[in-house]
């Protein structure tokens, strides 16, 4: 086998697990998959922007050399800023991805069992969440320019984010049918962890804005397409988590410029944390905020409640 035969081949099982074995033989969400391309993706632009290997010349015995992927980890922290956690979780997605290879070839089983020596960062389960005050909110979300339409989408997404405080990826699989405004109580369904569909009550300010947005953006009504979008060639295509992290940074940046609250570093989820963590003290008990953000173990709230003991601590030493 050559090695555009051998290249061929790895890029096959790519196609196949993405599109075979994780939707219809394991039954994942698009999410989950989502999340398993994302680090593939992100793995070969590594391999090609930053090795210097020709995409035509990548092949499944290329990773037998597992310091292409500790590289792709460190450049993942260094060039990229992740943290452990999302480290670790393209991590998973690779290893997940040569097993899946392990099992139609036994031949590449060395791979997998080499993967899996990379020990996963250490994430430090008490440390304290970041979220924005609400003075920090209002100064980004008053950066978009909503004369434009590209900046009046960034501010109704950023709206969206915050009200319903759903997480990043279960804002871009908010396709048109899963926006219900029944006047009085309108709500959206988002597509959660492990396939669990929920409902979130949104703010009527939030429907307004929601109604000129699919006025601008969606002329035809079509329930099947994603309220978020970009055109590629000509076609709407979901919009990329990088595309929002990018116009994130580029408001906060720019929002810091008036008010001293914005955090260093703002992302995606902090506006999912910090509606969190505003719904709190203003009175949302633990269980229902439990429900409200969809967590799979009710005890993760907790880190809420945490967060806000210690910071009245922090401020009760600042004052003795």
């Amino acid at each position: 086998m050559n090695n555009r035969d051998t290249s061929m081949q790895f890029f096959e099982y790519v196609r196949k697990y993405l599109t075979e074995f994780m939707p219809r033989h394991r039954n994942l969400s698009e999410n989950t998959v989502q999340a398993s391309r994302d680090a593939l993706n992100l793995l070969l632009d590594y391999c090609v922007k930053h090795l210097g290997i020709p995409l035509v010349k990548i092949e499944v015995k290329t990773f037998l050399d597992i310091g292409i992927t500790t590289g792709f980890l460190d450049w993942l922290e260094e060039k990229r800023k992740c943290g452990n956690a999302t480290i670790n979780q393209r991590l998973s997605c690779i290893r997940s991805f040569f097993k899946y290879i392990a099992y139609e070839d036994v031949t590449y089983a060395s791979i997998y069992n080499r993967l899996l020596t990379i020990p996963r960062r250490k994430v430090d389960k008490n440390k304290t969440i970041e979220f924005m005050s609400e003075d920090a909110l209002k100064a980004i979300l008053s950066c978009p320019d909503t004369k434009l339409k590209t900046g009046f989408r960034d501010c109704f997404y950023m709206s969206l984010m915050y009200d319903s405080a759903a997480r990043n990826s279960e804002m871009l699989s908010i396709k048109m049918k899963d926006i219900t405004d029944n006047k009085t109580a309108p709500y959206v369904f988002v597509n959660g962890k492990g396939r669990k569909k929920r409902s979130i009550p949104l703010m009527q300010k939030t429907m307004a804005i929601c109604h000129i947005y699919v006025r601008e953006f969606h002329g035809s009504y079509n329930p099947d397409d994603y309220l978020f979008y970009v055109i590629h060639h000509g076609e709407k295509r979901k919009m990329s988590d990088d595309n929002v992290a990018k116009f994130i940074k580029k408001y906060a940046k720019q929002a810091r410029e008036k008010c001293s609250e914005i955090p260093f570093k703002v992302h995606p989820h902090m506006f999912r944390r910090s509606r969190a963590m505003h719904l709190y003290r203003n009175g949302m008990s633990l269980p229902l905020l439990s429900e409200f953000l969809g967590h799979e173990d009710p005890e993760t709230t907790l880190i809420y409640a945490s967060a806000d003991t210690e910071m009245k601590r922090k401020k009760q030493q600042q004052l003795t």
